[in-house]
């Protein structure tokens, strides 16, 4: 499944290595275009400049370790396509160039099913859409979790509790089902 990263499930890092995570052990393929990544870095230099050149760097490991991702939009590649904010076309643009099955957005507003379906997407919020990859590989899944938590840990420099950690990563879901018995 190829699977269009929306800016904001890119920012927050927690997410992103998450989503990575999973992506790494084949679950799905990652899209994303320079203008998602470019928000990414806008979004992160609002918490400061330290975060956005952390971010500058994120981004070019990233572009470095995922080059078949990156999808490149033609010159008006956007006409003829509509969505409820304007500013958003070039997400569906990029997710039409880059034939994406789905677009992964926490944005569901702006991103109308109906509308994506028109042009053969499903929209995925990341929450059921990682806790279906649970259900189907729930090791992988696990273990990309695992690893995002002690990345998280070693840059915080001390523990921070799985559950709560997912929680305000916008993961319920996802936290329950790991944290469940069985």
């Amino acid at each position: 499944m190829r699977v269009l990263l929306d800016a904001c499930v890119l920012y927050p890092t927690i997410l992103r290595e998450i989503l990575l995570g999973a992506a790494e052990r084949g679950l799905f393929t990652p899209l994303w275009s320079p203008r998602l990544l470019e928000e990414w870095r806008r979004a992160a230099a609002r918490a400061g400049p330290h975060v956005a050149a952390q971010a500058t760097t994120e981004i070019a490991l990233l572009e470095a370790s995922w080059p078949g991702s990156l999808v490149h939009l033609p010159e008006g590649s956007g006409a003829g396509l509509w969505l409820p904010d304007p500013d958003d076309v070039h997400v569906l643009a990029a997710a039409v160039a880059g034939r994406a099955d789905a677009l992964l957005t926490a944005n569901s507003r702006d991103f109308p099913s109906r509308v994506l379906a028109d042009h053969g997407l499903a929209r995925l919020s990341p929450d059921p859409f990682l806790r279906a990859l649970w259900a189907e590989a729930p090791e992988a899944v696990a273990g990309a979790v695992a690893d995002a938590h002690r990345r998280a840990e070693v840059i915080s420099g001390s523990q921070l509790p799985l559950r709560p950690l997912l929680k305000r990563a916008g993961l319920p879901r996802l936290a329950r089902a790991l944290s469940a018995p069985g």
